[in-house]
């Protein structure tokens, strides 16, 4: 049986990572920043260090300069200059660090962000089959991951920087604070600390908010991109759903936004009321060393000296709790990310060799469903398509056409029974070296907003530039002429949405019948492909352009070994063999011919069908009609 993702729509797929977790998302942004740029994030930590420290000796240079000036006709003039200038050239050299260490954080967020999107789309990529994107649990974890991948590491540098700035200047004012009131330190440490906690519990709130929204904001971002899809353009103002799709957005959106706006207004209160007790503190301990200047048991540059400890260590606390509470939301987030990076493959690896096709490929008691407690989608299939023939497949809609497509592409595996390629089971083979030795047309296939060459092209990467091995693939498919007719030929960009890559010309687009034809050309490039499968090729195509399609697959298919799908049955009359899926098993099998003769399931369909052909023309016997 086919194992389900143990994750899928469990209450562990959107449970927040522990401590241990975060600790390791953390230590893996550190990593991250050190790999996508070794010489940006070292200087930046060395910068940050800089910016922290200086402030610190600025606070003791001004005591020392307002002490010197204090004594009056006794001032040494030479050393206030001194304490004057360097005080003047660490300032300059602060803001110069500061703009500095501005421009490295940005260079590192930057970095970070190619780095983490790259690796996570890199994984995505490696998911041989469909399971996960085809499960919406998937792409909720997908979509925190995402999130995650844009803000998460960055919030982890800047709190790690902000770490280093802040203990460089706690350590630096924390001297100077138990010189003249030590009270002060305890104070201020105490209201930093509790501060510090209650931004951390808020921060495990927004991102227990975020992933309970992830399916709503996913729903949200769905209904935007359906508002501006030309394709859905048309349907949405004939039919006015531009209204009702709004509000659907807007109740997606909404919903989202009054849970987040809860968490918000909650830390605001909270971060408001520490606000307050720091302005208490630092009026009681200014109050304290005033009136003890005023005693004689403190001097001018004591206050001074005071006043700036005590700004900069609240100064200090205030970013780095800032800090501390996004940095905890980010690696809460990046669990979600580092979770996806570990998720295991939904296909086992297959390493054997598949070699050219020559006995055929055989399904053998196949069974299928999507999910344990979903019906059977295939049941105990089994057919064989020898090799060099050409086998059609009819069936009603949701008989399991499509389906066993998809196994056959391995992009899913049976729960029972076996696929053979020349007698060895698919699942043993590297799924890559397989997929190259299939051609397929789907009946769902992609318009990319790519040049026409391209769209052609990327049905055989290796030969993506070969333009005349792509005008081959277009001619069999009929739509050669159609593209070189274009603005700018087969460097025409197809699409309105997109402007061109190179010089920022408008696209244009083509009809669906054409846009079919690009498809099936796209599977054309493929001309060493073994097994060559056709998905409703010609479903769009008018009569004559059906006609010549075929006519052309049949030049092409020849000798080949092909699987043709159609609910044209007049398209199959001249498969070697047709097979008719009922209730997901073969319920029929043979030439057409034999399947009119066996007068079931086949000719029955193929009867009602030609009659929409025959009706109404003139009284003739039935076998002088002729049904193409």
């Amino acid at each position: 049986m086919a194992s389900r993702d143990p994750s899928a729509g469990s209450p562990e797929a959107t449970a927040p990572p522990g401590n241990r977790l975060r600790a390791r998302a953390a230590w893996a942004v550190v990593v991250l920043q050190f790999r996508a740029t070794p010489l940006g994030a070292s200087l930046l930590l060395g910068t940050t260090v800089g910016v922290g420290v200086m402030p610190a000796a600025i606070a003791w240079l001004t005591k020392l300069l307002f002490d010197e000036l204090g004594r009056g006709t006794h001032t040494d003039t030479h050393r206030v200059v001194l304490l004057g200038v360097t005080t003047a050239v660490l300032a300059a050299l602060v803001a110069v660090l500061m703009q500095l260490a501005s421009y490295l954080d940005e260079l590192v967020r930057r970095r970070l962000i190619v780095e983490v999107e790259r690796t996570l789309f890199a994984k995505v990529d490696r998911f041989r089959g469909l399971r996960r994107f085809e499960d919406p649990a998937f792409h909720d974890r997908l979509r925190l991951a995402q999130q995650a991948s844009e803000d998460a590491p960055h919030n982890v540098t800047m709190f790690t920087q902000e770490a280093v700035r802040a203990v460089a200047a706690i350590s630096g004012f924390t001297g100077a604070l138990l010189a003249v009131w030590p009270p002060m330190t305890g104070l201020l440490f105490l209201v930093g600390g509790a501060a510090l906690l209650a931004r951390l519990s808020l921060a495990r709130r927004q991102v227990v908010v975020w992933e309970l929204s992830s399916a709503r904001l996913r729903r949200h971002l769905f209904y935007r991109s359906l508002l501006t899809d030309p394709r859905a353009a048309k349907e949405i103002r004939l039919f006015g759903l531009g209204g009702f799709l709004n509000g659907r957005l807007v109740r997606a959106l909404s919903d989202a936004t009054e849970a987040q706006l809860a968490v918000a207004r909650r830390g605001a209160l909270v971060q408001a009321g520490f606000a307050a007790l720091n302005a208490v503190v630092t009026g009681l301990g200014t109050v304290v060393v005033v009136v003890g200047a005023a005693q004689g048991r403190f001097t001018v540059g004591d206050v001074t000296l005071f006043i700036a400890a005590a700004a900069g260590v609240q100064g200090a606390f205030t970013g780095i709790v800032l800090q501390a509470g996004m940095a905890a939301e980010g690696a809460r987030l990046f669990g979600h990310y580092l979770d996806l990076l570990d998720e295991p493959d939904d296909l086992p690896g297959g390493e054997g060799r598949a070699p050219a096709l020559t006995a055929g490929v055989e399904l053998r008691d196949v069974w299928f469903r999507y999910d344990p407690a979903g019906p059977w989608v295939l049941r105990g299939v089994n057919l064989t398509i020898p090799a060099g023939t050409a086998l059609g497949l009819v069936g009603r809609n949701g008989a399991g056409k499509s389906t066993l497509i998809k196994l056959l592409c391995r992009f899913y595996d049976p729960e029972k029974g076996a696929i053979l390629w020349d007698g060895t089971d698919i699942r043993t083979m590297d799924v890559t070296e397989l997929r190259r030795r299939i051609g397929v047309t789907f009946q769902d296939y992609m318009t990319y907003d790519l040049s026409a060459a391209e769209n052609i092209g990327i049905g055989h990467l290796p030969h993506r530039d070969d333009l005349e091995r792509i005008r081959a693939s277009a001619t069999e498919a009929g739509i050669d002429e159609t593209l070189r007719r274009l603005p700018e030929g087969y460097a025409t960009q197809l699409s309105r949405v997109h402007l061109d890559e190179d010089d920022g010309t408008p696209g244009v687009t083509l009809s669906g019948g054409q846009w079919q034809r690009v498809a099936l050309a796209r599977s054309l490039m493929r001309a060493d492909a073994d097994l060559l499968i056709l998905d409703e090729p010609s479903s769009g195509l008018d009569p004559e352009a059906e006609h010549e399609v075929h006519r052309a697959l049949g030049r092409h298919r020849r000798g080949r070994t092909a699987l043709l799908v159609s609910h044209r049955l007049g398209a199959l009359r001249e498969a070697d063999a047709i097979a008719v899926l009922v209730d997901g098993q073969i319920g029929e099998l043979g030439s057409h011919a034999e399947l009119m003769e066996l007068d079931g399931h086949y000719a029955r369909l193929f009867s009602l069908q030609a009659s929409g052909y025959t009706d109404g023309l003139d009284e003739r016997a039935p076998d002088e009609r002729t049904v193409v």
